[in-house]
């Protein structure tokens, strides 16, 4: 036993191992492995060192320097004796077993005599290596004045092996952790021995091979609404002004009920105009008729008096008739769907303006806008489902109709193909709501459906 060892080192060693199985952190841990093994083996300068992140912990030093020689000078040591001892116990050490330009420094900044103890399975907190085995090397350097003797050796090992066990303890971490998964497949993916991993890594190619060669069916969501399938659209069927609505909006209606009229007081004045313009155009005729019989000269006219008349009745009837349309009916009964009333009282429209539908609340059926890029062939029949916003979790299903051939323009200024769709059954959801519209085409491999966009706009990048 060396002059500076303890008196009675088991004892000391069971105190030490207390210690290291109540430690709080991994700061006391490194602490005690720095400076408290002192009791059991003479030194003067130690370094906790771990492959990942370099010196953790320096003997006498609170806070370490990355960027100092020393520190930089100890990290290029450790790391060249765990790459020559990664398995033994605890050894001695010497600037030979140094690459040159390191061992060359070695009196600079180390004593004479060292010990190197390797340390294996170890993990700074943070880490998310899942087993000991893939864990980074770590180990323990002290160096002395004096070298120690086997007995210091025997010592030393079984104390870093006790306080290995409570580095681990400290570091122990749920096997299934979702943090923990990378780190997993990763310390699985590069694990022993070489020709096993290579097998291994064969396998997943192949498997990842055929998982990709899959067939899946191939689908593009659209923004999707539900409409009424078979609505009938009332147009103006006149030039005029509105004057008011029998109607509010999404009232039920049946056929024939009143919807809206136009003001009255300019069809009302042409009719006054066009009544008295044949009252004129009559008295003409009789007075030509009485002519006719004292003077038979003035018989051609009658002709031209007749056929006056005939055509202000025909005036007279036009306007009549533009008199019962500006009183607008149902067609048939359903739901009347059109905006806010007081947005359409006072406005001028033209002749064919829609101004609102009415349509059978369960004749619906879905429409769906397929952005020109997401376009993908569609068989007849193909299956459709609407994943309405105000209920995500029942999809509306439907089969498809049809689906247009030319893109056309949207209000928001896109370009898009419609798509109309049957529902499969009677659904409980208004008319009117929007969600997105999830089509499928044919079956295609995996890697296509992943890669068919990227391909797409690629191939338009090289067409340019």
């Amino acid at each position: 036993m060396s002059p500076g060892a303890p008196a009675n080192p088991l004892l000391t060693l069971i105190e030490l191992s207390r210690r290291a199985r109540a430690a709080a952190s991994d700061n006391e841990l490194a602490f005690m492995a720095v400076n408290d093994t002192r009791e059991l083996a003479p030194y003067r300068q130690a370094a906790l060192w771990f492959g990942v992140g370099g010196v953790h912990t320096l003997s006498g030093v609170v806070a370490i320097e990355a960027n100092a020689p020393y520190a930089q000078w100890i990290d290029n040591a450790c790391r060249a004796l765990a790459a020559q001892h990664d398995s033994s116990g605890a050894l001695a050490v010497n600037s030979a077993q140094l690459p040159r330009e390191v061992g060359a420094a070695w009196s600079e900044w180390l004593p004479a005599f060292a010990t190197w103890v390797p340390l294996r399975g170890l993990h700074r907190r943070g880490d998310t290596q899942p087993d000991a085995a893939a864990a980074d090397p770590a180990g323990l350097l002290l160096a002395g004045d004096t070298a120690l003797s086997p007995e210091e050796l025997a010592v030393l090992e079984e104390w870093m092996d006790t306080w290995q066990h409570a580095w681990r303890v400290s570091h122990r971490r749920s096997a299934w952790t979702v943090a923990a998964l990378p780190a997993r497949l990763r310390g699985w993916w590069n694990a022993r021995p070489q020709g096993k991993r290579w097998r291994r890594r064969l396998g997943v190619g192949l498997a990842l091979l055929v998982v990709l060669c899959l067939p899946v069916r191939l689908t593009v969501l659209a923004p999707g609404e539900l409409v009424p399938a078979n609505p009938a659209t009332i147009r103006a069927p006149l030039d005029g002004v509105i004057a008011d609505f029998s109607v509010r909006p999404n009232q039920m209606v049946a056929a024939g009920a009143p919807l809206f009229s136009f003001d009255q007081a300019p069809i009302d004045s042409r009719l006054s105009v066009a009544r008295e313009a044949l009252s004129t155009a009559e008295a003409e005729y009789r007075q030509a008729a009485q002519l006719v019989l004292n003077d038979p000269r003035a018989k051609p006219q009658l002709a031209t008096l007749l056929g006056k008349i005939t055509e202000k009745k025909a005036q007279l009837g036009f306007l009549e008739g533009q008199a019962q349309r500006s009183r607008v009916m149902a067609t048939q009964a359903g739901i009347v769907l059109f905006d806010d009333p007081s947005e359409w009282i006072g406005r001028p429209v033209q002749t064919g303006e829609r101004i609102m539908q009415v349509a059978s609340p369960t004749d619906v059926e879905i429409e769906a806008w397929v952005p020109i890029g997401d376009a993908i062939p569609l068989a007849e029949n193909a299956p459709l489902h609407l994943y309405l916003a105000a209920s995500p979790l029942s999809p509306v299903s439907g089969t498809l109709r049809y689906m247009s051939h030319r893109a056309t323009a949207r209000p928001d200024g896109s370009y898009a193909y419609r798509v109309r769709a049957r529902l499969s059954a009677p659904v409980d959801n208004r008319i009117g709501l929007k969600g997105t519209a999830k089509l499928a085409g044919e079956r295609v491999p995996l890697i296509y459906w992943m890669l068919r966009r990227p391909l797409a706009s690629i191939r338009q990048f090289l067409a340019l």
